[in-house]
């Protein structure tokens, strides 16, 4: 359901809680949907479980998902789904920073693209044989 890379700079509770708000921001997670639970995921992920238990607490604390006792945490209501073009504005600083680190390395925008279409084509791979969480 998710991917962490315990590799990347970004920290692990940070790229849950990014990932969830693509996902309830897509229409991919609704209202009412269950979560796995905190224990679960960082077994799941090996990671220590503070760390999903703090992606859930910013995400409680932002009013995208409710806690109930006995329950798993669930997403919160939405007013609604965000349309694309507001989904693809989200994706502003991860493109910014995409760009920057081409145009640092020389990377011209034609090669740049080239590159992330292969990349996308890899990864549509990857998801249709099931590889991707």
């Amino acid at each position: 359901m998710f991917i962490l890379d315990l590799q990347s700079d970004i920290p692990i509770y940070r790229q849950l809680v990014e990932q969830i708000k693509r996902m309830i921001a897509s229409g991919q997670l609704q209202k009412g949907d269950a979560l796995p639970s905190v224990r679960d995921l960082a077994v799941t992920h090996s990671v220590n479980p503070m760390t999903i238990s703090k992606a859930y607490g910013v995400l409680q604390r932002d009013g995208l998902l409710v806690r109930q006792q006995g329950k798993p945490m669930q997403v919160a209501a939405l007013k609604t789904r965000e349309t694309i073009s507001k989904r693809i504005e989200r994706l502003a600083p991860q493109l910014e920073q995409l760009i920057l680190a081409a145009r640092q390395l020389e990377v011209s925008d034609h090669m740049l693209l080239d590159a992330l279409n292969k990349q996308l084509l890899k990864s549509s791979s990857k998801h249709k044989e099931g590889l991707c969480e």
